[in-house]
């Protein structure tokens, strides 16, 4: 038996800045997860990241475990809650940002 598909959100590196980009559900690239359009049907999702994977300013593009959240789509996995929080050698971009960080 098949599982049952869970939310996502279609994400992927920007090719020249290299930050973790989101896709909204106008088709455009955002910096924040929770932006990110979140996908709770498997042939949208999949229709979704083959237009991505088209994107010539992106590398990397990948389906990610989301869940609706107060403030738009939240990570679920820890890789993608890191991921979310930009880089961390040192303070600069999303960390500085962030007011949890």
């Amino acid at each position: 038996m098949a599982r049952a598909f869970s939310p996502k959100v279609v994400t992927a590196n920007a090719l020249l800045e290299g930050d973790v980009i989101y896709l909204d559900a106008r088709g455009g690239w955002v910096r924040s997860h929770a932006l990110a359009e979140l996908i709770t049907d498997e042939a949208v999702a999949a229709e979704r990241l083959a237009l991505a994977a088209q994107d010539n300013q992106v590398v990397g593009a990948v389906l990610a475990d989301a869940q609706a959240g107060e403030n738009g789509p939240e990570p679920v996995h820890f890789r993608e809650v890191f991921r979310a929080k930009g880089p961390a050698n040192y303070a600069h971009g999303k960390q500085v940002e962030s007011a949890d960080v």
